[in-house]
């Protein structure tokens, strides 16, 4: 399976890195809006420029788009999906029905097939969801993420004028945790269940109690969270902030029997060194699933809820059978 990479970040390199971990795929090229002679990729694939994708239509099965949620991929995803089938980590939830209906209007008026949304939130943790959602009807849900450095909204921060980088890292409440596995089931808001900390370094002259505010203020990112923010210097952030840990859980708490008389809780949680190499790793699965259903001619933008387990292993049926059911 012949497989580019359409950005070349911290998620294009993830997907990099796990492409030379299945066998079954064949890293084709990374397409990128920067000087293509400027990037020295990990394991020596050939790096072209973006505007060269369209010169590989037909010769790529599936394009993994490696742009962020805020500003890239609403646009990248409908418009590279005309020539390839594509996968995209889309992330702003409240703006998920809008890009699938952009993405499914051109992936079904020109044959392809697309994935939008996967990764491990949304993604895995949508799943582990739906799952629980099926079995325990009467019951709630719960989200919490981190400690860890949240990709898409990092990104966020860096599109703000006068910014050079940041980490931005996602923060549970720890006591509000607790009382979700303690089976209390608390009505919690947005603001209740995480804190958002943020790590600034400035451009020089730039206004910073602007740039606070716009952070602070941010629609879908920040603005229904406590958020602080604090202006770091290049060194700091390099030496303290250059890992990318993620990780969290998803809770359901719900009762089954004669008027709720047994609790349960069920849990599926991650803890992650790499951010970017396991939603890489989650692209990558995508990948394979979609080249299938494309095969099969299943056409359109679909998500994670959309896609026959099987269809992510490199195994065959037989072998999931006898190993994993």
């Amino acid at each position: 399976m012949k497989i580019g990479i359409y950005g070349y970040g911290n998620l294009g390199r993830g997907v990099e890195l796990a492409i030379r971990q299945n066998p079954d795929m064949e890293l084709a090229g990374v397409f990128t809006r920067r000087d293509p002679a400027s990037l020295k990729t990990l394991t020596g694939a050939p790096v072209y420029a973006a505007a060269q994708a369209k010169d590989f239509a037909g010769k790529i099965d599936v394009m993994i788009l490696c742009g962020g949620s805020a500003t890239d991929l609403p646009e990248m995803t409908p418009e590279i999906v005309k020539m390839f089938n594509v996968v995209d980590s889309f992330d702003t939830h409240a703006r998920v029905p809008e890009h699938f209906a952009n993405v499914d209007r051109e992936a079904q008026l020109h044959g392809h097939t697309a994935i939008i949304s996967a990764g491990w939130d949304p993604g895995l943790f949508s799943l582990a969801r739906l799952y629980m959602n099926c079995v325990l009807p009467d019951g709630k849900d719960y989200t919490f993420w981190g400690r860890g450095v949240s990709q898409g909204h990092s990104d966020a921060i860096r599109r703000i004028p006068g910014v050079k980088d940041a980490r931005q890292y996602t923060v549970p409440v720890e006591s509000a945790v607790q009382r979700v596995r303690s089976g209390e089931n608390p009505e919690l808001t947005t603001r209740d269940k995480h804190t958002r900390e943020c790590f600034v370094v400035a451009e020089e002259g730039a206004d910073k109690a602007l740039i606070e505010k716009q952070i602070k203020e941010m629609p879908n990112y920040f603005a229904d969270y406590n958020t602080t923010v604090c202006f770091i210097t290049e060194e700091e952030m390099k030496r303290e902030h250059s890992e990318l840990p993620h990780g969290g859980q998803v809770i359901r708490s719900g009762s089954t029997g004669a008027d709720g008389n047994h609790h349960h809780v069920m849990e599926f949680s991650l803890k992650l060194d790499s951010n970017p190499e396991f939603t890489g790793s989650v692209l990558a699965a995508c990948a394979r699933a979609v080249q299938r259903m494309n095969a099969r001619g299943i056409f359109g933008c679909k998500t994670v809820f959309d896609v026959p387990p099987a269809d992510l292993s490199i195994l065959s049926p037989e072998e999931i059978r006898k190993h994993l059911l």
